[in-house]
């Protein structure tokens, strides 16, 4: 209920004037915290030395950022530059058959970049799967894979299989790792299709040719196996109606993205600051509630900047990738909490949604999001901080749940039944405020420090009390108003859709 109902526009524009505003004042804190801490001695492995002409040093925090756009900026251009010319060439040519170009320049590229016992590595955990697939039992698919999985992230088996790739450069533990774990990912959706089909099974050139798709190799995404096939295996390569308009304007985004984030890495320290826990302590409650908030918004940025890329690649190559994740600022539901799609896809295909059906009772909403907080945990790596934050997040998924149950009862269905959608939306838009809340606390765990997030927690719900806990959940509460204002448009368009639809 509520989801269609209408606001005025005078209380919706109210709400964006005080989100405006409190952006805006949170923002000029984090700029004087930053400004103020520029030639802190804690900070000098974060900032280094930037746009001297405007007297800013740059937030070199992120490993990832800095790595992409130094040491494996040439990588990335010449090989997804060979990727687009050589599918390029496929694609005119032997349409039929570009997906065996495409596995082989991924294998020569894998070969050239990490060397031939790397190369072997991951051919023997495809074979091993392969061979697990033969016997067509999903429970020893997932058994065998999640087994693969842990000997890459639980140690002494990482390192043992890492210590067979002779030489030493300084992305040869990102590339080991990220090309193993999700070819183990990729492996198990292979598997897990045979065992679906009717009838024989896929051939073990299939699995390589899914494996050795080079955009996805290293960093993802993961495309299930029935999506990649069915793509790949197009012969007829038609594009949709102002796609590569689409495509282009894509890119030009993607580049405005990287711009504007290294314009903002000089004017805001938001991933230095929280290193240093007295200097933040000092901050407003503010502007530690902006910051903590901002840091959830970079990882977005940065996630859909990496994907972004490589889709664009994938759909200049004919595939329809799994899209970037959906902002931060659009979310107040943990169900719709990710920051990688294609594993997310996987996880809903594979565990979540098969285990939890509907996701309508609790014990099997339970034991679905247990199961796969679970393989995320291994996923992610098994340590302390990651236990935490699957904790806290299985628990907010399902809490979720036992809410919306709880107001379903009689008293509470009847009680709603008589209020008008205007009043039910706001209601509802004021538990959203405090999710929404929840979402960027639990997950600043893993994007910062537990430490950090206990400060920002301790800061905002008990010595903020009251003034600033009610402040920031009444503007949240405005931003989760425009947030439904926007959900509304859209299920508006999509119900004028339809209704074209039937009427030709």
């Amino acid at each position: 209920m509520g989801v269609k109902a209408m606001l005025p526009s005078y209380e919706l524009g109210f709400y964006a004037l005080v989100v405006t505003c409190a952006v805006l004042y949170s923002g000029s804190g984090i700029f004087q915290a930053s400004r103020d801490s520029m030639n802190r001695k804690a900070f000098r492995d974060g900032i280094k030395p930037g746009w001297h002409y405007f007297g800013r040093k740059m937030d070199v925090a992120d490993f990832e950022w800095v790595m992409w756009f130094t040491s494996f900026r040439n990588i990335i251009i010449f090989a997804l530059s060979g990727h687009v010319l050589f599918g390029k060439i496929c694609s005119m040519t032997v349409p039929q058959h570009r997906a065996v170009m495409y596995m082989t320049y991924g294998v020569l590229a894998v070969l050239g970049s990490m060397g031939l016992v790397y190369l072997m590595i991951i051919l023997s955990h495809c074979l091993l799967l392969y061979s697990v697939a033969l016997a067509k039992q999903k429970w020893l698919c997932y058994v065998a894979g999640l087994c693969c999985l842990a000997s890459f992230k639980v140690e002494p088996f990482g390192s043992w299989q890492s210590g067979f790739v002779t030489g030493a450069f300084d992305l040869q533990d990102v590339l080991f790792y990220g090309g193993c774990t999700f070819t183990i990912m990729r492996c198990m959706s292979f598997a897990l299709e045979s065992s679906e089909k009717e009838e024989g099974i896929y051939s073990i050139f299939d699995l390589l040719k899914y494996n050795f798709y080079l955009p996805f190799f290293f960093f993802g995404p993961v495309m299930t196996f029935d999506q990649f096939h069915a793509q790949v295996s197009t012969r007829e390569l038609r594009r949709k109606d102002d796609e590569m308009k689409s495509i282009r304007v894509n890119a030009l985004l993607h580049v405005g993205a990287i711009l504007a984030v290294d314009i903002f890495f000089h004017f805001f320290y938001i991933l230095t600051l929280p290193s240093d826990l007295k200097f933040v302590n000092r901050l407003s409650d503010w502007s530690l509630a902006g910051l903590a908030y901002s840091n959830l918004v970079y990882d977005w940025v940065k996630a859909a900047v990496m994907f972004g890329v490589i889709n664009t690649i994938a759909r200049l190559d004919h595939l329809d990738p799994p899209q970037p994740p959906k902002c931060i600022t659009m979310l107040y539901i943990f169900a719709e909490t990710h920051f990688d799609r294609g594993i997310n896809d996987w996880l809903c295909k594979y565990v979540y949604d098969h285990i939890g059906g509907n996701h309508d009772n609790i014990l099997k909403e339970l034991v679905a999001s247990t199961t796969t907080f679970a393989i995320t945990t291994l996923w992610l790596g098994p340590c302390q901080l990651v236990y935490i934050w699957s904790l806290v997040n299985c628990f907010g998924l399902n809490f979720e749940l036992w809410v919306q149950k709880f107001f379903q009862l009689g008293p509470f269905a009847k009680l709603e039944a008589k209020l008008s959608g205007a009043m039910s939306r706001r209601i509802r838009a004021a538990f959203g405020a405090v999710n929404f809340w929840a979402i960027v606390l639990y997950n600043i765990l893993a994007l910062n420090s537990l430490e950090f997030a206990l400060l920002v927690t301790k800061r905002l719900l008990v010595m903020g009390f009251p003034v600033s806990t009610l402040s920031i959940w009444f503007i949240t509460y405005c931003g989760v108003q425009l947030i439904k204002e926007r959900e509304r448009i859209l299920a508006v368009q999509e119900e004028d859709k339809g209704d074209k639809a039937k009427v030709e």
